[in-house]
């Protein structure tokens, strides 16, 4: 029997897609908020998928205030933006 694809949701435009196709942003032990490559690391995680787009869409609907329950700077959206378009030209 083959196993599912696990499906995340987008916190930008809403669609479900396969786990491995997004990238995962994390609000660590420490109450920090940062991007998780690897999808390993310890903390509660939002999806998005690999579009400046979408996360873009996530700020203005405030998903990743909604999914952590917090208040998040700008600055912590600048960078992830940064650290986003840094992977999308790998």
């Amino acid at each position: 029997m083959a196993k599912k694809p696990t499906l995340r949701q987008c916190i930008g435009c809403g669609q479900p897609m396969e786990k491995k196709n997004m990238i995962r942003i994390i609000r660590n032990p420490e109450g920090g908020i940062e991007l998780d490559a690897s999808g390993k690391k310890n903390g509660r995680g939002a999806y998005v998928c690999r579009s400046q787009e979408c996360l873009t869409k996530a700020m203005k609907s405030k998903g990743l205030e909604r999914s952590f329950r917090l208040q998040i700077p700008e600055e912590i959206y600048q960078q992830l933006s940064k650290e986003l378009s840094e992977l999308e030209t790998k």
